[in-house]
């Protein structure tokens, strides 16, 4: 038998570079799926791999001709399984800090309009739900609303949201401390773990934030709680000093930065 140092002569330059890329793939699908419902189905397809080793095994020919056509198209399958981490995964490929130096986009520079008309949302019960452009391009979405390409005020958003305004059910989106769009359709949540009482605009709020890097404020009508959504999660803000810190500490850092830090770490 060979040892392990007789192998390693037979490994080249090339092999390296093949191990170094599987391994950043790899990293980068368990970084997507870590956290969501793609888990779940990781699971079940690792206990269906067992339960054909089993088939194979113990001579269950039925069980074994079945699982064997599944796995014959065992990538068509992940495509359509996992089709929503997949088109993430590709939208953040190039914008992981931890691997790509890709410049960050402008962050928002007039905060303090947004903290401010937000307050008055959650005072009067007024429902909101602004979008934070960032790495990932929201231009498919932006497209479905009305384009503004405004600055941003305090009373131009309040007049947005406002209940009779024609705009007010659907989303703002921001980019570069500019309204790019108003009255905007996002993808609704997929994750059956939402909580129950989520109304269309909490699910809309998680399901940019499951599909993009966005960081989004959305305010409820019902009880006027603020929340932050980003990367699948929903953060409820005790009050709208919380709130702020939160808000001020993501836009001035990437999704890399902030990951792992619990409730953003303000």
């Amino acid at each position: 038998m060979r040892s392990f140092f007789d192998l390693l002569a037979f490994i080249t330059i090339k092999d390296i570079i093949d191990i170094g890329i599987v391994t950043v793939l790899l990293y980068q699908i368990l970084y997507i799926v870590k956290g969501t419902r793609a888990v779940q189905m990781f699971i079940g397809l690792l206990a269906l791999a067992i339960l054909n080793w089993v088939g194979h095994y113990f001579k269950l020919y039925s069980l074994s001709w079945i699982l064997d056509h599944f796995f014959n198209s065992f990538f068509i399958l992940l495509v359509i399984i996992f089709q929503e981490e997949l088109r993430s995964a590709l939208a953040n490929f190039w914008t992981k800090g931890e691997f790509f130096g890709a410049s960050k986009k402008d962050y928002f520079s007039d905060i303090e309009e947004i903290i401010l008309v937000t307050k008055k949302f959650s005072e009067q019960r007024i429902g909101a739900l602004i979008v934070f452009e960032r790495m990932n391009g929201l231009s498919n979405y932006i497209s479905t609303g009305t384009k503004l390409n405004a600055e941003v005020h305090t009373d131009l958003l309040y007049s947005l949201f406002f209940p009779k305004s024609p705009l007010h059910d659907g989303a703002v989106i921001i980019d570069k401390g500019r309204i790019e769009a108003a009255g905007c359709f996002l993808p609704l949540s997929q994750n059956v773990n939402v909580d129950k009482h989520f109304g269309t605009r909490h699910r809309a709020a998680i399901g940019i934030s499951e599909v993009s890097d966005a960081v989004v404020v959305v305010v409820s009508e019902e009880t006027g709680n603020i929340g932050i959504c980003l990367e699948g999660k929903y953060h409820q803000a005790k009050n709208s000093e919380q709130f702020r810190k939160w808000l001020i500490f993501l836009l001035q850092r990437s999704s890399s930065q902030i990951q792992n830090i619990p409730e953003f770490g303000v």
